[in-house]
Parts: structure tokens; sequence; C-alpha cells
């Protein structure tokens, strides 16, 4: 009896939360941003460009972290042990956290080395127990870059094995991953962004669309001293994971080199700015992209390039329609797009420009990597 009553009021105390956790739209229609195993100390600070949850606690949980979380109003997806069982949590923990990038190889006692990853069906373990303790709140699990390079040499015996993830994802509710294109050792994927949105797709595709997705997204130096992203690259990182069927993004805001530090995102000026403007753009369209995929999308051609180096998606919000592109290469492109048969003006968001629609069609020039949001407002006879 004691049990159902605890789960009865843990329903209700989470029915206004768990929407930002799993993405769903919910009645406010709030966009999941998240923030990656940062100090509760900064937590107003992240409020305040747009972060609305902290994914992960150093060490913890703990109660002295939860309840500097929760004055702040913060929410956050964590581990799960007992202190974050305890009833005070219920409305302060919105989710609970898998162990991180359990698909790399894990390193053995004593600085030996590292072994195989943690196999999938362990993961499926894990979830199991987890959601036998609490069967309610979402478990949330991140994945490595694995995700989106098959030939990440950090899986170790397990490189080049995508045929791993399939089952990994069944450890989790949440899906998650990470991939740092700029920032990233490697040639093979230095520079590519398009990484971001494969990973992404890749996801969506091996849980059938049924889970959300989430990606991480780089906005520091993380291990290289000599790069970072810039704000336009990290814009483009996000819309890409967007565009691409992601429902939650969260940032890396770590700095290794050329020195530690742990909020280096707040640190940047530039680029907090920055990220404010992508965050709250995102929360503007949040219903638009939290919404479902419009049954007629629209269709391109680009001009002397092959149709991949465009991704979109399009979309339908209280009688308009809205189209998300993204060029996915650093090449030049000049598009030509055609929607049902209607006649107007479109609203390119954010760039107080507008482009002429005739008979469905209209046109417009991408540089390498750029986003393309356009709005078109009730159009006529859009063929529905």
């Amino acid at each position: 009896m004691h049990v159902k009553i605890y789960l009865l009021a843990t329903l209700v105390m989470l029915a206004d939360v768990l929407p930002l956790c799993t993405a769903a739209p919910g009645k406010d229609e709030v966009f999941p941003i998240g923030v990656w195993l940062q100090d509760p100390v900064n937590a107003a600070k992240y409020k305040e460009i747009g972060i609305n949850r902290y994914i992960g606690l150093w060490q913890g949980p703990t109660a002295a972290q939860l309840a500097a979380l929760q004055k702040a109003g913060m929410p956050v997806i964590c581990g799960q042990n007992a202190e974050a069982l305890k009833p005070r949590w219920q409305q302060e923990i919105i989710g609970w956290l898998q162990d991180d990038e359990p698909d790399n190889a894990q390193s053995l006692p004593g600085g030996k080395g590292y072994g195989p990853p943690i196999c999938p069906e362990k993961m499926l373990e894990r979830y199991k127990t987890m959601k036998a303790a609490d069967p309610i709140r979402p478990v949330f699990l991140g994945l490595g870059q694995g995700v989106a390079w098959d030939g990440w040499y950090g899986r170790g015996v397990r490189t080049n094995k995508p045929e791993d993830y399939p089952r990994y994802v069944q450890a989790g509710d949440i899906i998650a991953f990470d991939i740092y294109p700029i920032v990233h050792e490697s040639k093979e994927v230095a520079g590519k962004l398009w990484y971001v949105g494969r990973g992404v797709q890749r996801l969506v595709d091996w849980t059938d669309n049924k889970k959300p997705v989430w990606a991480t997204i780089e906005c520091t130096h993380i291990g290289n001293a000599n790069l970072k992203p810039t704000p336009e690259q990290v814009k483009t990182e996000v819309w890409m994971a967007l565009i691409s069927g992601a429902r939650g993004i969260d940032y890396f805001a770590h700095q290794f080199q050329p020195k530690f530090v742990e909020a280096a995102l707040l640190q940047d000026a530039e680029m907090s700015r920055a990220v404010t403007q992508i965050n709250a753009q995102i929360q503007e369209l949040s219903g638009v992209l939290l919404g479902p995929v419009a049954a007629a999308p629209a269709t391109w051609e680009i001009s002397g390039a092959d149709k991949t180096l465009i991704a979109a998606t399009t979309r339908r919000r209280d009688g308009a329609v809205y189209v998300f592109a993204v060029a996915m290469s650093d090449k030049p492109a000049h598009v030509t797009f055609q929607l049902g048969a209607g006649t107007g003006d479109i609203d390119a968001l954010g760039e107080s420009r507008h482009v002429p629609l005739q008979r469905g069609h209209w046109s417009d020039d991408f540089a390498g990597y750029q986003v393309h949001l356009y709005r078109i407002a009730s159009p006529s006879n859009d063929g529905k």
C-alpha cells in the first residue's frame, strides 16, 4: 500500500517536469537543453544562457549538490544512489544517468591499459535494475563517438563494430552521443561537422525513432590547445543535430587544454553570447521542433553538387510551414526548393530578410556548413 501511494505521489509531482526530460511535446513545449557534468554553483549562470537542466554530477549526486540545484531551480539527470532515491528529491531529479560511454574501451584497474567496452547486455541489466528502483523517471544513456565514426579506435576490440549499437540503445529511454569534429585529433574526422548529423540519424534509425535522441555539442577547446569552435560552427552543429532528428541538446563546457577550466563556456564571453542566442531561437521554435515531421516534405535540387550535401526537415505548425536546412559540407551550394504550389514571401528566420516563393519554388545560396531556417506563413495551394 505504501509503495502504491509513493508511486502515485511521484507521478503527480513529476507530471510537469518529465516532458522536459523526454523531449515529448508538453503543455509548455520547453525544448531540453543541458550542460554536461558541471558544478551546481554555476546553475544560475547556466540558466541565464538558456540551459534548463544539468546532466550528471561529479562524484554525486550528493545532498549538497541536489540542494544547490534545487535552490537554483535547475532540474538534473543524475546517477541513481541512495541519496537520489530519497523522496525529498522527487521534483529535482527528472531522470537517471547510466554509466557514460560504455561503448568505449574501459580502463583496467591499476592503470594497466584498457579492456573491452561494457557489453550491451550488461548495460541492459543495469537499466532494468534502475527501472526496478524507479519505474517512472527515464534513464539517460550517453554513448561515445563510435555512434558516428566506425573507425573510432577508442572502442578497442570493438572498433568498426557498429552492429553493437542497436543493442546498446535498448539500455536507455533517452539516447545521446558525442563527437567533436572541430577539435578532433584524427584527420578522418577533424573539420567534418557532418559527423554530428550522421550520429543523430544513426541513433534515430537504431531506435526506430521511438526514443528521444540527444547530441552533445562542443563549444570549447576541450583537449585541443590550438583550436576551438567558432560561434557559427556551434550553431551549425546544433542545427545539424536538430534537423537530423535530435530532441535534446547538451553542451560539453569543459576545457582541458591549454589549461583545465570546468566552466570554460561561461568564461568565454563571445561563446556564451552565441549559445544564449542559439538556445533562445531553439525555444522560440520548440513547438515546431518537438512536433512531427510533415507528411509532404520539401524537396530540393543543388546546382552542380550532389543532393546529399544538404539536409532538411519540414514541419507544420499553426498553419505555417517550416523548412530547416543545413549544408552538410564546407562547399558552397545554390539550392532550389519545392514545396506545393504556393506564392508569397518566406521569412528567413534570424536573418532579417525574405525569400520570394513562386509557385512552390524558392532558391537560396548556402555557404559551407551554413544554416537557413525558413517559415512560410499560411502558404496558398501548398499541396498538402
